[in-house]
């Protein structure tokens, strides 16, 4: 099998590729508890890290009467994903791989966890970096085994330290599906029931994962304590950020969720969608995000609407990415979802009481931001008393996006100026932009479009209703985007002393730029960032170079 630069497998196990392991063969592993060691070494046994050369340490058959689709690594060489298809009932499955135990390796197994656990759990350089606590286990791994006289293979010694690190690291036996950059959620619905994920290729997916009673109850108190959240009977119900960024809703019991304990994990996205991949997926097209992103260059404001899944932060932290590189970006969150490559940036979470101390709610947060002086500021959902606070900003100066749930141009001014928000209308006017988006079925596949992106004019001085139109509208029928004009983009024109020719050239510029990046294939949001902030600093070189690009490919395939 072909290996990658840190020696571990590439590619996933065919059926075919299961085999002999050296090390292992014909030896019962508790015969050879006293036999000294083979692969580990005494005194101070050391696990070495994967070897190729060690075997293949998960296998997988396929299913009967399902037919197997793709398979893909999650965290090679330990566990990979094979999704199948059953044609008699028209349904996917999530099918978790992970490296078989036999009666002798799990009876050893669980010795470990009983003696490693307690002092790797309460070190303190447990804390520290990935691959310091992979060096930590190993050498824990290595001086049990080392006192149990085991005589094991490299094969199941490299097992034993995968569950030993899922479990005290990692997520348990969620553990795979949180290392699949494919699933966008997780969620479990109570005992001995199947777990689903949100799939970005299969939409909800049932997996072949459960968890019983006990250990259901075990695990949810477990992630609301990683997150420094408590989690009772008497207070069955916690919402919580996990150590990697990721939200989590838990509920512990029968009490509210009668099927018993439940959880739903939104996972976070280290690497964060570009407007390059919002261009992809179709949810924008180009012509809207250069509109797009020649009104966040000019200081207009944002919110982006919808329903749940909709994709309205997403959205956001991708069109943020067109902030000028020299601006101060302040960001306030519940929890952790933007990620801007910007130097400037000063990232803000709310703070629930734990034992003592107060509540730093999110008007709390965007008071204290004004006094940072930000350009741009960036609310991660207005509900509540924030959103006063949020339009005062709009009004004296500064640049805000921010995301609502609604599903209308007309429920989002409805929602603002009525309870529990009650923006005064007049504050709502200042409101630049409003991108209405939708989580829809096109061609029987779940796709997220952009309905609407309006523009508000302000009030009517006849009626006092606020005045909108619509810029760009998503017409199902074909999936295209039609533009109907821009008062928004006149005002650029004006406040700059363009001509129409002029702003025009502008709004071409940035959809050479982005055309050209979606052809080059950079959906890297640094790379992206990199390429936006080269384009501030000299434009002009930046579409001579792309135009140069362009000339070349097109003579060459001439040739």
């Amino acid at each position: 099998m072909p290996e990658d630069a840190d020696g571990t497998r590439s590619d996933v196990p065919t059926r075919e590729e299961a085999g002999s392991f050296p090390g292992d063969a014909g030896q019962s592993l508790l015969g050879r508890l006293r036999r000294g060691l083979s692969i580990l070494r005494s005194p101070g046994v050391e696990v070495e890290p994967y070897d190729p050369e060690d075997g293949v340490l998960v296998t997988f058959d396929g299913l009967a009467g399902h037919e197997e689709i793709e398979r893909y690594w999650v965290n090679a060489p330990y566990a990979f994903v094979s999704i199948n298809y059953n044609d008699a009932e028209n349904v996917y499955l999530y099918y978790v791989v992970e490296p078989e135990l036999d009666e002798d390796e799990f009876e050893l197994l669980e010795m470990l966890f009983e003696d490693v656990r307690d002092p790797l759990v309460y070190r303190e350089d447990l804390s520290t970096e990935d691959a310091e606590v992979e060096e930590l286990l190993r050498t824990a791994l290595g001086d049990y085994l080392d006192r149990y006289g085991a005589t094991v293979g490299a094969r199941t010694a490299h097992k034993l330290y995968y569950y030993l690190y899922r479990s005290f690291r990692g997520f348990g036996r969620l553990d795979p599906i949180m290392h699949d950059p494919k699933v966008e959620d997780v969620s479990c619905d109570g005992y001995d029931l199947p777990i689903f994920v949100y799939h970005k290729d299969y939409t909800d997916i049932e997996t072949n994962l459960s968890f019983e009673r006990d250990d259901l109850d075990d695990f949810v108190v477990r992630l609301a304590q990683q997150s420094g959240q408590h989690i009772s009977v008497g207070e069955p119900i916690a919402g919580t950020t996990l150590p990697d960024g990721s939200r989590a809703e838990l509920a512990l019991g029968e009490e509210v969720t009668p099927r018993g304990s439940a959880f739903t994990v939104r996972k976070y996205a280290e690497d964060p969608f570009t407007p390059i991949d919002l261009i992809e997926y179709g949810t924008f097209n180009v012509e809207q995000m250069a509109y797009l992103w020649l009104a966040i260059e000019h200081n207009k404001s944002l919110i982006f609407a919808g329903g749940t899944a909709s994709g309205k932060t997403t959205s956001m932290n991708a069109v943020s990415m067109f902030v000028p590189p020299r601006a101060k970006v302040l960001t306030i969150e519940d929890t952790r979802e933007l990620s801007l490559y910007h130097d400037n940036w000063l990232s803000s979470l709310t703070r629930e009481r734990l034992h003592e101390g107060t509540d730093i709610s999110m008007y709390e947060l965007l008071r204290s931001a004004l006094r940072h002086r930000p350009e741009y500021i960036i609310v991660g959902e207005v509900r509540g008393d924030e959103a006063i606070t949020l339009f005062q900003a709009m009004n004296t100066g500064h640049t805000t996006y921010s995301t609502m749930h609604a599903d209308s141009v007309q429920t989002v001014i409805n929602r603002l100026e009525n309870e529990p928000i009650d923006v005064p209308r007049p504050m709502v006017a200042s409101l630049d932009i409003l991108s209405v988006q939708t989580l829809t079925r096109l061609d029987d596949e779940r796709v997220r479009r952009t309905q609407t992106i309006a523009e508000i004019e302000g009030i009517d001085q006849r009626t006092g209703d606020l005045d909108y139109s619509m810029a760009f509208e998503w017409d199902g029928r074909d999936d295209s985007f039609r533009s109907q004009g821009s008062s928004v983009l006149d005002e650029i024109r004006d406040d700059n002393g363009w001509s129409q020719s002029e702003l025009l050239e502008e709004l071409r510029d940035r959809r050479r730029v982005l055309e050209f990046l979606r052809e080059q294939g950079v959906d890297d949001y640094r790379r992206f960032t990199a390429m936006v902030n080269e384009y501030y600093a000299d434009p002009g070189t930046i579409v001579d170079m792309i135009d140069d690009s362009s000339t070349t490919v097109t003579a060459a395939a001439d040739d």
